[in-house]
């Protein structure tokens, strides 16, 4: 899993897989959409792509095949965080929030908020977006925001672009060259965002989703970078993980991670400090004058699985082998479309 099951014992946050956040990437929008570059590279200044990813469709066993459907959870708060001055707080915000699910369909609202309104845990600043589309059917036209399309927007089912062999790490880390996420979905959405409105080149970016639980708005999951909260915390550890804000990841987490950075991957103590802090607050930081991969920001062919596994065991263990998934796009919204549903028989 990425940030799949992040919930103590490999559970959804609020029980509930729609509250589940999976990945963020972040990267720079190809200059020409006909143009099928690898995002591997850097394009013309312009414009910097955001995504965040939930409800997936796979799960580990014995949780049960899905009870909710393809939609976003009605009324939680999706938002994706970034801070431009390096404090770890966040200085602009991208607030979503959707309706019920009505005939098999679903509209969101969108929120852009900077300062002190990025801070608030409510949807806050101008309104960009209302009721708009939830894509359901495979279809990824964008949203157009604002004059000329200055920002564009989907929200809605894609195919999950996040590759990893379970069984492999499982079992000793002999790796199978079996994907266990192939053929499933998630819940996406994507922006396209000019730079001009992120700040300065360099930024620092997490998302989190939160519910309304007996009037009182609950973070349930929050993360940036990909492979942390559900490989390095201990069951008992992860729900107040996904609870907490970055700034205090520091104070929080430094120490027991540095421990088990030492056990696990025999690192000194110098360097299990210099390794907990490459990830830090747990925060996705992204200069858009250099190339965009991990860890400067993500891509979505970037093996973070193995990159996660080296991470924790100084590099002892080999890279997976796994292929990034072959229908992701070169063009917005760049996750390929969704995946049949799987058959419960």
């Amino acid at each position: 899993m990425s940030n799949h099951f992040s919930a103590d014992k490999l559970k959804f946050p609020g029980d509930d897989r729609r509250l589940d956040l999976t990945d963020v990437f972040v990267f720079p929008a190809p200059a020409d959409p006909e143009h099928h570059h690898s995002l591997l590279h850097r394009h013309h200044p312009g414009k910097t792509v955001l995504i965040m990813d939930s409800n997936p469709t796979s799960a580990p066993p014995p949780i049960p095949a899905p009870v909710t459907g393809p939609e976003f959870y009605p009324g939680a708060v999706y938002r994706i965080n970034i801070d431009t001055d390096g404090d770890n707080h966040a200085d602009i915000a991208f607030t979503f929030v959707f309706s019920d699910l009505e005939d098999g369909k679903q509209t969101g609202n969108a929120w852009y908020a900077t300062g002190a309104q990025a801070r608030e845990s409510e949807p806050a600043g101008e309104m960009i977006a209302e009721a708009f589309p939830v894509s359901f059917d495979g279809t990824g036209h964008p949203v157009e925001v604002g004059g000329s399309g200055r920002i564009r927007l989907f929200a809605g089912l894609r195919s999950d672009p996040f590759f990893a062999d379970v069984e492999g790490a499982l079992h000793g880390f002999v790796w199978t060259g079996h994907d266990d996420f192939a053929d499933n979905n998630v819940d996406s959405i994507v922006l396209e965002v000019p730079d001009d409105m992120l700040g300065g080149p360099v930024i620092g970016v997490w998302a989190s989703i939160s519910r309304y639980q007996n009037g009182v708005l609950e973070q349930l999951d929050r993360g940036g970078n990909p492979t942390i909260n559900p490989f390095i915390n201990p069951d008992g550890e992860k729900n107040l993980f996904n609870s907490r804000q970055p700034a205090d990841d520091v104070a929080n987490y430094l120490e027991p991670w540095s421990a088990i950075l030492q056990n696990a991957g025999g690192y000194t103590p110098e360097q299990a400090r210099a390794a907990a802090l490459e990830v830090l607050p747990d925060i996705l930081h992204y200069d858009r004058t250099k190339p965009a991969t991990y860890p400067n920001g993500r891509i979505t062919t970037d093996d973070v699985y193995s990159i996660r596994f080296a991470w924790l065991t100084n590099g002892k263990v080999p890279p997976s082998g796994l292929k990034p998934h072959d229908d992701l796009l070169a063009e917005f919204p760049y996750l390929g479309p969704p995946n049949p549903p799987k058959s419960t028989s």
